[in-house]
């Protein structure tokens, strides 16, 4: 053992655990692990229609609002992590911060959040399958390939790190790579638009009238800014965790950010029918562009790199899931903790917790084959949920300085720490309060409410489940 993973294992043992991790997982890839995770590639192409249609062209200035408020959030997950570099990220940081109850809570929320984000990416990304092979798949088999996506992910996570780590960092390089060569191409040989429908409130209003406008289709750009959280899922697997992980957390803030905000400017300006894209006539406005603007071939090579995004996410997202519940029984906190807690002695990864990663959201899908709406209410929770947890990370923090928590990791933010947990908290609970707000008047209670109907499922089943089984009690120590 070198005197870097020495260190690391000593840090790892006055918290109380043995890792049987293997640390094998660098700098770059741990980064490239989160910025999958982000996909802005997935991000930006699944939610363009809707950002359009909401506010117009200049929702394209949400994408630098939302990540310096997503921004903050990193900086205090950054000192959380630098002290607390254990994997399963957000159960033990909240366990440290607050305890048992809070953490089996905030750990309850962001595993359902993860399952159902990895059903939406894979139901979300079998639809560019179908236009990729140009055939009109029916209901049936898009759960069909959406089932696959997982499975596939599945079986490559299970064989271990060193092969997570490489498939995120090739994943990383065809998706930046991807962003960089079509959005230029876009900009340089494809712009309709002028620069100035950035600023074009059009029908939306003036002023003041514009703000709802602008508001609700900020909830677009807040898909695109999470991700940089699973960088710390896995810090029992990273070198000089402590030191590395805030910093690839930052970087995916940095340059997933800065590649969702790219594709979006692209495609905004090279958009060929701009009314049609903002009244919803033109239902797919990216595939409307990108074909306008390569022509058949050429978008059937970007959705081949939208593909491997698409798979690459889902692998970033199972990934996490894995070891937060790996966390979660290695602690003895939840049903099933002997088995989901064990390590393959062949790959060193929690099969058994990442087989279940890959199940649930598999059930999921498959609902779906009978079950369109209910499915889509459901998934609905995948974003809120993530933000839901992340702000509990914020309250836990807050709540520790409070109590006489001062940071003692190598990444701290001094005095601006209690500052920046303040504004990261307004900003995340403002963050929630809109993307839960009901707008579509005209729809269903079940389909308006979606989101806040889901969060009360999930909070009210954990705290029951809480409540009678009390498994902050069973914790193990370590």
């Amino acid at each position: 053992m070198n005197t870097e993973n020495q260190s690391d294992a000593s840090q790892l043992q006055a918290l109380g655990y043995t890792s049987k991790f293997e640390r094998s997982m660098s700098f770059w890839e741990n980064f490239s692990l989160g910025f999958t995770y982000l996909s802005p590639v997935v991000g930006v192409y699944s939610v363009f229609a809707m950002a359009i249609q909401a506010g117009g062209p200049p929702m394209f200035w949400n994408y630098f609002l939302v990540g310096l408020g997503q921004f903050f959030v990193c900086l205090v997950f950054g000192e959380v992590v630098s002290q607390y570099p254990i994997s399963g990220g957000i159960y033990p940081w909240c366990l440290r911060l607050v305890g048992t109850r809070y953490a089996w809570i905030a750990a309850w929320v962001y595993a359902w959040a993860l399952f159902t984000t990895i059903a939406a990416v894979a139901v979300g990304g079998a639809p560019f399958l179908s236009q990729l092979f140009s055939f009109s798949f029916g209901n049936g088999t898009l759960v069909f390939f959406a089932i696959g996506m997982i499975l596939i992910s599945s079986a490559l996570n299970l064989s271990g790190t060193r092969l997570l780590a490489r498939v995120a960092m090739i994943g990383f390089i065809c998706e930046l790579l991807g962003a960089i060569l079509v959005g230029g191409y876009l900009l340089l040989f494809a712009r309709i638009q002028s620069i100035s429908i950035l600023w074009d409130t059009l029908s939306f209003g003036e002023g003041i009238d514009y703000l709802p406008a602008f508001v609700a289709s900020s909830v677009a750009a807040m898909f695109c800014y999470y991700g940089f959280e699973a960088c710390g899922d896995v810090a029992e697997e990273t070198p000089n965790a402590g030191v590395a992980i805030p910093k690839s957390m930052r970087m995916t803030i940095y340059v997933g950010g800065g590649a969702a905000t790219f594709i979006c400017l692209a495609l905004l300006l090279a958009i060929p029918d701009l009314p049609k894209a903002i009244s919803g006539e033109d239902r797919d406005p990216v595939t409307s562009t990108l074909v306008h603007a390569l022509g058949e071939t050429g978008y059937r090579l970007v959705i081949l790199v939208v593909m491997i995004s698409f798979l690459s996410c889902i692998l970033s997202l199972q990934a996490a899931a894995s070891r937060l519940l790996y966390s979660f029984a290695r602690d003895g906190m939840i049903m099933g903790s002997g088995s989901l807690s064990e390590l393959s002695e062949a790959h060193k990864v929690p099969v058994n917790a990442l087989l279940v990663s890959g199940a649930i959201p598999v059930l999921i899908a498959i609902l779906g084959y009978w079950l369109e709406d209910a499915v889509a209410t459901i998934i609905s929770f995948a974003s809120i949920g993530i933000y839901i947890a992340f702000q509990m990370v914020v309250i836990g923090a807050l709540f520790a300085r409070w109590k006489g928590w001062k940071p003692q990791g190598s990444f701290q933010l001094g005095k601006w720490g209690l500052l920046v947990n303040l504004i990261a908290l307004v900003y995340g609970l403002a963050a929630v309060i809109n993307m839960v707000w009901p707008r579509a008047s005209d729809s269903p209670w079940y389909v308006n409410y979606a989101m806040i109907v889901t969060s009360c499922i999930v909070l009210l089943t954990g705290l029951l489940y809480l409540v009678f089984k009390k498994p902050h009690l069973h914790r193990q120590g370590f």
